[in-house]
């Protein structure tokens, strides 16, 4: 495994709550984008009229803290929906995660298997999920991996499949390359970005509809604790405060280009990656 899994994974835990909760302070809005950007409820009544009267079986790849279903229970007006209650499944190599997405699940989403693992390492019987999606959730997965990640989504996957990720050009993305610069001598695996995502896609042959949505994301710049802990969950690092990733010489000028008019602005673009089988 390499070292940015490893560290993504000690960093979803109890005793990293509150560089998680100052994360999701600023993350939340990702998901809320994700929410508003499509029309999610005539999405879901159509996977529900294509499998009849028996529940919907969808499966959530890296379910993180289950903020993505949160959202779309918030946003979507899912209930005013016909969609039955949804046999949701959490897949994800913290047991951390999967206790706090099943607790946070929201109506019409019902907590169902679990499995701890990494996609990569995920087996089950092919076509075992109407739903598949991954939001904000392959950053970890190496380029030499996602191949082998991606047809495992592939396989589960027996109708529709949902990917959101990051482009090269978002904040997330290039904060954590000029992090691996500026602190690690340029040693480290990179995030793995959309483009990247959707080369794949297309080795493997598959159809897929692609959007981009681009936003912002900050707090005032006397929220410090807030963006010392969101920009630490971005890199998987608490060890580094603000002021060290200002003042060094590869993190220091790209943050300040993001430090305008008394406000942190990071700037995000991110795919909407819509698969079809």
């Amino acid at each position: 495994m390499s070292e940015t899994f490893e560290r993504s994974c000690a960093h979803w835990s109890e005793a990293r709550r509150r560089e998680m909760d100052h994360f999701y302070a600023l993350a939340s809005i990702d998901y809320r984008h994700l929410a508003e950007a499509f029309d999610w409820k005539s999405w879901l009544e159509s996977r529900q009229a294509d499998v009849g009267d028996r529940q919907l079986k969808l499966l959530d790849v890296a379910c993180g803290s289950g903020k993505f279903p949160v959202a779309l229970s918030q946003y979507a007006d899912l209930a005013s929906s016909s969609i039955k209650p949804i046999d949701y499944a959490l897949l994800d190599p913290s047991a951390f995660s999967i206790a706090e997405a099943r607790q946070a699940l929201p109506e019409p989403f019902e907590a169902g298997a679990e499995y701890e693992t990494t996609l990569q390492s995920f087996t089950c019987p092919e076509s075992a999920f109407d739903v598949v999606w991954a939001t904000h959730a392959l950053y970890a997965i190496p380029e030499a991996e996602l191949m082998g990640g991606l047809s495992r989504f592939l396989t589960a996957l027996g109708g529709s499949g949902f990917i959101a990720h990051a482009s090269a050009a978002a904040h997330y993305l290039r904060f954590y390359k000029f992090y691996l610069q500026g602190f690690k001598n340029g040693e480290g695996v990179p995030y793995s970005s959309a483009e990247q995502i959707m080369a794949t896609l297309d080795r493997l042959g598959v159809r897929y509809d692609a959007r981009e949505i681009v936003y912002e994301n900050g707090a005032a710049d006397d929220a410090v604790e807030q963006i010392e802990g969101y920009l630490q969950r971005c890199i998987f690092d608490d060890t580094i405060d603000l002021a060290q990733m200002i003042t060094n010489p590869v993190t220091g000028p790209f943050l300040r280009s993001c430090h305008q008019n008394g406000r942190w602005r990071f700037s995000q673009r991110v795919m909407m990656i819509f698969i079809c089988t």
